[in-house]
């Protein structure tokens, strides 16, 4: 598939080890991935990038967490729309709750079936079921 024709994807999470496979997992499929690993990164990225179609954002990250990167995403006119998917490994009620509110489009717990995530992004983003299979890898 074309780079052009690919859907990009903002990962922003501290574990460089889960960004590698959140990509590894989405770029089996139309996805092109850029990680980062704070939240000042995952801003300076938005504002570099007009194209984002879909952010994942861990909750725990240095600099600005990722709860407040949903809300100022949330606050401009331009990034509204975007979906975000919020991860963390502190599943606590209350981080879930405030995610929601702050208008994440889904709140995965650490440690997340990658499987599942694929899934996620692929219906949040709109890619056809054909292909999906890339799941199945």
């Amino acid at each position: 598939m074309l780079e052009q024709q690919r859907i990009h994807v903002l990962v922003a999470d501290d574990e460089p080890h889960i960004g590698r496979i959140i990509k590894m997992k989405l770029e089996q499929g139309p996805f092109a991935v850029t990680l980062v690993y704070d939240g000042r990164e995952a801003l300076e990225q938005m504002e570099a990038d007009p194209e984002i179609a879909l952010v994942l954002l861990d909750v725990m990250m240095p600099y600005v967490n990722g709860l407040d990167v949903l809300a100022k995403l949330r606050l401009e006119e331009r990034w509204r729309a975007v979906p975000c998917i919020v991860l963390t490994a502190a599943g606590q009620e209350q981080h879930h709750k405030q995610a929601m509110a702050l208008g994440a489009s889904e709140f995965l717990t650490k440690p997340f079936s990658p499987k599942k995530l694929y899934a996620r992004a692929a219906e949040l983003t709109g890619v056809p079921s054909e292909e999906m299979g890339a799941t199945e890898r």
